[in-house]
């Protein structure tokens, strides 16, 4: 985060994670945070007491809860509901309870220090989980914490009621249930100082289309309620109280910018076919169920990922088998979808919380992960894989195995696979007949042995995330060394294009998945490499199409020719950036690179 003053007005620059450009009135919004005493219980009737006060407070949690999803069902098929009923699953956790209650009982103290030191528990253990957006999720522990403590102490629980017109909510972080309950149609934007690309403010704004900057550090120690502000999605930035002479500016760049969204929507359901009739498929990334209704809204023509490890999350125990198998028949089979690509969960062994003890690993993203963790516990990978090929019958599928480093892991996965398929095949279940298996290039050495890997599936789905971070030797998330996350870096250029090659010698299409896809800076640089599938963020699909349909290969196959001959990541991002802004004026005046 930077700031500065500039005529007058404060500057503020976070992390663009909705894109839009609003201006309006700042409303600074403090969660209430209770102020609460610790007495101790000497009697068996007092802890009696404190028991009952518990268990009405978790009832009228989960009332008010329930009542709030069912006035937000305008909202279907969004983030805040999906995460409400996460609230509730952690209301009704008996673990979570059990600890609050054990603390009363054995700690004698009052219901309200018994929850604080619950979730103080429950703060260090996820403090100690590596995963950015994991970690990130101990908000939703402490929100219900919060509800719980209002109950318990009395305070008014609805949040906001009567807000102002054209509001910009300023806070320290948002939970979904907080957004949930502003009035939508009142509110302009999200401007918070915490958060990342991950967090559930990112989430929600884009689900319900909201511009949102987070990362802002500072801001709420900088703006008062009332405040004039401006929030620009697009690029992440915030101005407090900007001049007249701002303000004309950004209401300039404000209509080049719904102009340009109006023109590119245009595009959302005709196919990526270039100019010289190259087809490229264009499929959606997904973590939850609830996004699919976006995807398809934006011209999704399948699912290329579904990030499957979102269903694990706030558990103590990983999913039952029908569990996975009613998430994957909500996801194959859809209406305007033509296939649904379901990657295998994509977490380490200190990254479920099951009853099972795992031991902290130094460098989690080097260590026991993804596919590794998958063969080392087969059970919870049979279970997976069980509930994927009983649903494979609704429609076409495709199952991606993540971060397969080496020949061995991939048939070792592939031998689980075919063993589960054969003992449903035993046992007369209905499955799919067709189901292909791909792995995801996201390590080195995956790109080095793309040739033989080629043989052994049907398709590749290049993880531009991992593979850039892999190849480049830096930590993605470490704010001193993400200037260094360089997609086209001519290294990260030169595996891309061997990958390429090499599925296609083998005679099998290659996707790309990871957020280098949903880049339109980067579409001619993919075109050249001849992809056959972009998977990407529904919000960036009109724009990517858009493009695509307005170029030809021939000049894409020479765009990456000629970057390909430089030796900086500086040069070929300057040469591309003055191509497409050249090229695609009305795509990149806006743009920021």
């Amino acid at each position: 985060m930077t700031s500065g003053e500039e005529k007058g007005s404060l500057v503020l620059k976070g992390i663009g994670v909705s894109p839009g450009i609003v201006r309006g009135k700042a409303f600074l919004y403090n969660r209430f945070d209770s102020q609460i005493d610790l007495y101790k219980l000497t009697e068996p009737r007092q802890i009696s007491s404190e028991t009952k006060r518990l268990k009405t407070a978790l009832r009228k949690s989960e009332k008010e809860l329930r009542e709030l999803k069912k006035n937000l069902g305008h909202l279907s098929g969004v983030e805040p509901l999906y995460i409400i009923d996460v609230y509730i699953m952690i209301l009704r956790d008996k673990a979570f309870s059990g600890n609050v209650l054990q603390n009363i009982q054995e700690k004698q103290v009052n219901a309200e220090w018994a929850v604080n030191m619950t979730l103080d528990r429950y703060r260090k253990m996820f403090e100690k989980v590596e995963d950015e957006y994991i970690r990130g999720r101990i908000a939703d522990i402490q929100y219900v914490g919060q509800r719980i403590l209002r109950h318990l102490t009395g305070e008014k629980t609805e949040i906001l009621k009567d807000l102002g017109k054209d509001v910009i909510i300023v806070a320290r972080d948002l939970s979904p249930a907080d957004t949930a309950q502003f009035m939508i149609d009142k509110v302009l934007g999200f401007a918070t100082d915490m958060g990342g690309k991950t967090s559930h403010t990112a989430i929600v704004a884009q689900a319900i289309e909201i511009p949102a900057v987070v990362g802002l550090e500072t801001l709420t120690s900088l703006v008062k309620t009332d405040d004039d502000i401006i929030l620009d999605g697009n690029n992440g930035t915030v101005i407090i109280n900007p001049p007249q002479e701002i303000q004309n500016s950004y209401e300039d760049k404000k209509r080049l910018y719904l102009d340009a969204r109006m023109a590119a929507l245009q595009y959302a359901k005709l196919p990526a076919v270039t100019k010289d009739n190259h087809q490229v498929n264009i499929g959606g990334n997904i973590e939850f169920i609830e996004e699919i209704a976006s995807a398809v809204a934006y011209g999704a023509e399948g699912i290329g990922l579904y990030r499957t490890e979102f269903i694990y999350i706030n558990r103590t125990a990983p999913p039952s088998e029908e569990e996975h198998f009613n998430c994957y028949r909500r996801i194959i089979g859809i209406d305007g979808l033509s296939w649904s690509t379901i990657r295998t969960f994509d977490l380490g062994g200190d990254k479920i919380f099951t009853q099972q003890r795992q031991e902290r690993e130094a460098n989690p993203q080097l260590g026991l992960r993804a596919i590794r963790f998958c063969l080392r516990e087969q059970e919870i990978f049979r279970v997976q894989l069980r509930a994927i090929i009983r649903a494979s019958r609704f429609g076409k599928t495709k199952v991606l195995f993540p971060m397969i480093s080496s020949i061995e892991e991939l048939r070792e996965a592939k031998r689980i696979y075919q063993e589960v398929r054969a003992e449903l095949m035993a046992s007369g279940t209905p499955i799919g007949e067709d189901v292909k298996i791909g792995v995801m290039i996201e390590v080195p050495s995956a790109v080095i042995i793309a040739d033989k890997l080629a043989r052994e599936v049907d398709f590749f789905s290049i993880g531009t995330n991992d593979l850039i971070q892999y190849a480049l030797a830096i930590d993605r998330v470490n704010e001193k060394v993400t200037y260094l996350y360089e997609p086209l870096h001519p290294a990260v250029l030169r595996m891309l294009k061997q990958v390429v090659e090499a599925g296609h010698r083998a005679g099998i299409p290659v996707a790309m998945c990871g957020e280098m896809a949903g880049e339109p800076l980067y579409t001619l640089i993919l075109l050249g490499l001849g992809l056959d599938e972009m998977s990407m963020n529904p919000l960036a699909m009109p724009q990517i199409k858009r493009i695509i349909r307005g170029a030809t290969m021939k000049e894409s196959r020479r765009l990456l020719r000629e970057v390909l001959n430089y030796a900086s990541a500086e040069e070929i991002r300057g040469q591309v950036f003055a191509y497409m802004k050249d090229r695609f004026p009305e795509v990149f005046s806006l743009n920021t690179h």
